[in-house]
């Protein structure tokens, strides 16, 4: 990647990486293994593995492409409001810098839903992992281009040190956590599926560009094995966006921004999946 994609990434990459060192000088680590296995993690596969078409909603407070999405951004109020709209699961953005987001946020909603929860954020460290556990999630996002060939320059020195996807996908199973595996093209996707990812999403948006490209589910799900779960990612909008990933192959849709906009997201949730019957 080069350009302005690649210093996104790098960014927020760092971000994340920073906010995790904080993270880890305020905890002791026998409290915080006790945390981590007072939850019991719920399954995130096989919440979103169907019949039908499952949706991961999706709450962010604002984004470093769109900006601020939610002036009052109440965690526990969305959560709510997407276990009313039938949601299959509930993604939660972690990242500060870039989204807002704090695991904070993750608590609150564990607490208002019994729905499956992912944390989403730029997952470097197993710490991050069992941290996700203890706030209450059940998945963690792991990103190729993040991980399996890191950007140059600070995030080849800051995270290029740490474990690779194949390390952070076992330290997930012993965790016991799912972890939806993040693509973006033909080569990311090989990398995923030679690491042993079961979950794959797959990101519409092009890192080079940002322009969203929904028949790239329509390319890579032919990559992918019928066993592994594959969740299209952003873009999503309308009811004919969910029903064309759907037809191309995808189990699930994650959609943030669309429910992030709208005055009834549980009422969005119901338009989008409305033409399963």
């Amino acid at each position: 990647m080069t350009g302005e994609a690649e210093d996104l990434l790098a960014r927020l990459v760092v971000e994340a990486r920073q906010d995790l060192q904080r993270r880890r000088a305020l905890v002791g680590q026998d409290q915080f293994e006790r945390s981590v296995a007072s939850y019991t993690p719920k399954d995130f596969a096989g919440a979103i593995r169907g019949p039908g078409l499952a949706v991961i909603a999706e709450m962010k407070q604002r984004t470093p492409i769109m900006g601020v999405l939610a002036q009052e951004y109440r965690p526990a109020d969305l959560a709510h409001a997407y276990t009313d709209g039938g949601a299959a699961a509930i993604s939660v953005l972690t990242h500060m810098a870039g989204f807002g987001g704090r695991p904070e946020h993750m608590l609150a909603a564990r607490a208002a839903t019994t729905l499956p929860i992912l944390r989403k954020d730029f997952v470097t460290d197993p710490f991050e992992i069992a941290k996700a556990r203890a706030a209450g999630a059940d998945a963690v996002l792991l990103i190729v281009a993040a991980l399996a060939s890191p950007p140059r320059g600070e995030v080849a020195r800051s995270a290029g040190g740490g474990l690779g996807l194949r390390e952070l996908l076992a330290v997930a199973k012993s965790r016991g956590v799912a972890a939806l595996v993040e693509v973006h093209d033909e080569p990311e996707t090989l990398i995923a599926l030679d690491a042993g990812a079961q979950l794959i999403g797959i990101n519409h948006r092009d890192l080079h560009t940002f322009a969203i490209d929904l028949a790239l589910t329509e390319r890579l799900r032919k990559l992918i094995p019928d066993g592994v779960v594959v969740v299209a990612e952003s873009g999503i909008r309308t009811p004919d966006d969910a029903r064309r990933v759907y037809e191309a192959g995808a189990d699930a849709i994650l959609v943030g921004e669309t429910l992030m906009r709208s005055d009834d997201p549980a009422q969005k949730i119901r338009e989008l999946t409305a033409w399963s019957g």
